[in-house]
């Protein structure tokens, strides 16, 4: 096996040169350059306020935490933090960064770059989706809610320039693995006040042209709709063993033009396998084709704040009506699993007690109950799902079992992924698809984003006592109390439903064998500094 390292300045004459219609995998494999399909255009690329699987692919290329996730599973591996100590009562983490980690204009990066970032995605008026992820950290709730206003009584310190101190309120088993998330990546701060301050959303910090980052590439040209390109940062403390020269990320939404552009050359890898292909394709090209467990659910957010739709019976009727088991057979085809439960299960580690089993006729029973025997009366309402055949084509599926055994009419409604991010962030829909990929392996990764007023609730939904078992499990010590707890919450979720689960994903895709690196995890995330393009 020969890796092809093309010198930087031969590289960027050849880069300039060419225009990326004519880039095709045999020339991006000399230049070192990977061509990924991202499935769909980024809301965004600020790693405080995106919160998408898209948005994720390309702000680990940018930034880094002070963890990573480690390529080949479970766990994390150190990053922008060298080492760290934990002290005896697990309170207390001393975080190492890295003498030479550095941001991409060369200025150093420091403890007091993290105490300001933190700082910036606790701030309640920046809106974050995510500032949960740092819950752990002692007062960094009480500051988020507005309870404290003086920062410095949150638990994150500067010891010096290149030694942080995290104190938490409680001990938490998961928090190392929560660092490695983009939410609690660092932003560089001199760019962030050049550009509006700390909460400013509307920012322009993220063009090209402004971006100021600490991961192993930096932005290079964003083409709306078109594509996004990075190249390597010089000034990464890992450069050395950097193996890629840049990578370019194709926003492509449509299932026929993904495999149009795999088939011809123009990616290295398949996002989404049309339905019909699958089979196919795994037959004739066992060596690239992918099916692999991922730690995530599709799902149903119902907007509980509006009628009748705030029902309890209806969003029953609702989720009884739906046969699980024939869209995972007939309809997705990829290995999925029905869903029963937002968690995805686990036999030997957590398998909560649920009932949502295809049941039409107390589906009916249910919608009596609440008004609409045989959907008399019941009025027609909006499915809102983003751009995407296999989202259309299970929103069909389901219109049909609505139709059919319950006498209900539903209306399509498809929109771009920036569109549908809005719509479901301002709550201006009634049932909207959804999908949640867990930010780590844990329960809490899931059932905590459905407390009350966190930023990805979104379905308006609030149960006290859901709260406080996702509260108890989350700050337990001991592990079978923990998932006890959890078990508890979920549940009263599944009870209640303001979320309707569907399946349990797998990845299903296609990936060349030229790319080398690429290892299968439940994550589903793959560290670019690890992965090379050999013959």
């Amino acid at each position: 096996m020969k890796i092809f390292i093309i010198p930087i300045f031969i590289l960027s004459i050849f880069i300039s040169c060419s225009s990326q219609d004519s880039l095709d995998v045999e020339s991006a494999n000399e230049l070192g350059i990977l061509l990924l399909d991202n499935g769909t255009e980024p809301q965004g690329l600020d790693p405080h306020i995106v919160t998408g699987v898209t948005e994720h692919k390309i702000v680990i290329a940018l930034f880094e935490g002070l963890t990573m996730q480690n390529p080949r599973g479970e766990g994390v591996i150190p990053a922008a933090a060298e080492s760290w100590q934990i002290s005896d009562d697990g309170l207390q983490i001393i975080f190492n960064i890295r003498p030479d980690a550095k941001w991409s204009n060369g200025d150093p990066l420091t403890a007091q770059d993290f105490v300001y970032s933190w700082r910036r995605i606790l701030t309640p008026a920046l809106g974050s989706r995510y500032p949960d992820m740092l819950y752990a950290v002692k007062n960094a709730e009480q500051f988020n809610k507005s309870e404290i206003e003086d920062f410095d009584l949150v638990g994150v310190k500067a010891e010096d320039s290149k030694t942080l101190k995290v104190t938490l309120k409680t001990k938490t088993p998961f928090f190392l693995k929560q660092l490695a998330h983009y939410a609690t990546y660092p932003v560089h701060p001199a760019t962030i006040e050049d550009f509006g301050g700390i909460s400013n959303r509307d920012s322009r910090w993220t063009r090209p042209e402004n971006m100021i980052s600490n991961g192993p590439f930096i932005l290079d040209e964003w083409s709306i709709n078109k594509v996004i390109k990075v190249k390597r940062n010089n000034n990464y403390w890992g450069k050395a063993n950097l193996k890629l020269n840049g990578i370019h990320f194709f926003p492509i939404d449509n299932e026929s033009t993904s495999d149009r552009y795999y088939r011809s050359g123009k990616t290295h890898n398949l996002y989404t396998i049309q339905t019909e292909k699958i089979a196919k394709y795994q037959e004739e090209y066992p060596d690239q084709f992918k099916l692999e467990k991922y730690f995530g659910t599709y799902y149903y957010r119902i907007n509980t704040e509006i009628e009748p739709l705030n029902d309890i019976n209806v969003r029953k009727a609702l989720s009884l009506a739906i046969d699980r088991e024939l869209i995972v057979n007939k309809v997705t085809k990829g290995g999925q699993k029905p869903a029963y439960s937002f968690t995805p299960p686990s036999e030997d580690y957590y398998n909560p007690p649920t009932q949502l089993d295809f049941n039409p006729e107390l589906a009916r029973k249910y919608l009596a109950e609440a008004g609409y025997p045989d959907g008399e009366g019941f009025p027609e309402f909006e499915l809102l799902y983003n751009t995407n055949e296999g989202h259309q084509k299970i929103a069909q599926a389901i219109q049909q079992f609505w139709l059919k055994e319950l006498g209900i009419k539903i209306t399509l409604t498809n929109v771009d992924w920036k569109v549908y991010l809005d719509r479901e962030s301002q709550g201006q829909y009634q049932i909207s698809r959804a999908g949640w990929i867990g930010d780590y392996v844990d329960p809490n990764s899931f059932l905590d984003m459905m407390v009350t007023d966190r930023g990805n609730n979104k379905t308006g939904w609030s149960n006290k006592q859901y709260d406080s078992y996702v509260k108890k499990a989350t700050f337990a010590n001991d592990e079978a109390e923990r998932l006890r707890n959890f078990s508890k919450a979920e549940k009263i979720l599944m009870d209640e439903l303001p979320i309707i689960p569907i399946y349990t994903y797998t990845r299903v895709y296609m990936l060349r064998n030229e790319v080398k690196g690429w290892y299968p995890n439940m994550l589903d995330t793959h560290p670019y500094q690890f992965i090379s393009l050999e013959d």
